[in-house]
């Protein structure tokens, strides 16, 4: 028993050493973009932002994550980070966004719904919120494309309650 806990504990560390290495971002400032992509992969989308590329890589219909890699005009990584967070949702303005303007902050919604009686098209986009509740945000346009509310919510996907379970 005695040499038996020397022996967990050294196991132990390294596994959390490797569970670090886990969480590291997978991509590094100022790597080329052709690093950037055998790394991460085809993009789920491509935005022009002004001299910049973002490149989305969403996490799909149930994922609750979206990355948006930024390549400079030097064709090297600027920044990589999740973006479907509230506070980059606080940094959509309502009546001066569009459309675009959305899609290159948060990138593309896990769905759409147009809501007749009001003329309001919902954008969906299923999220983490805190790291600890599934949320869902909801970002309104109008029939222009331009950002009239946004609206935060439990997640319906996630409330089992719903279809009686």
């Amino acid at each position: 028993m005695k040499h038996l806990f020397p022996t967990l504990l050294a196991s132990l560390l390294l596994s959390l050493g490797g569970c670090a290495s886990l969480l590291a971002p997978p991509v590094n400032p100022g790597e080329p973009e052709a690093q950037v992509l055998a790394r991460l992969g085809k993009p789920t989308g491509t935005y022009q932002d002004g001299n910049d590329v973002l490149l989305e890589y969403s996490r799909g219909p149930f994922g609750q994550a979206t990355y948006m890699a930024k390549i400079g005009p030097d064709r090297k990584l600027v920044s990589y980070e999740q973006v479907l967070t509230l506070e980059k949702f606080a940094t959509i303005k309502v009546n001066q966004f569009n459309e675009n303007d959305v899609l290159r902050t948060i990138g593309k919604p896990i769905e759409t719904i147009y809501y007749s009686r009001v003329k309001l098209n919902g954008w969906n986009y299923g999220y983490k919120e805190s790291g600890v509740w599934n949320s869902m945000m909801t970002v309104y346009f109008d029939d222009s494309g331009i950002v009239r509310k946004l609206e935060n919510g439990p997640d319906p996907r996630y409330e089992h309650t719903r279809f009686g379970m």
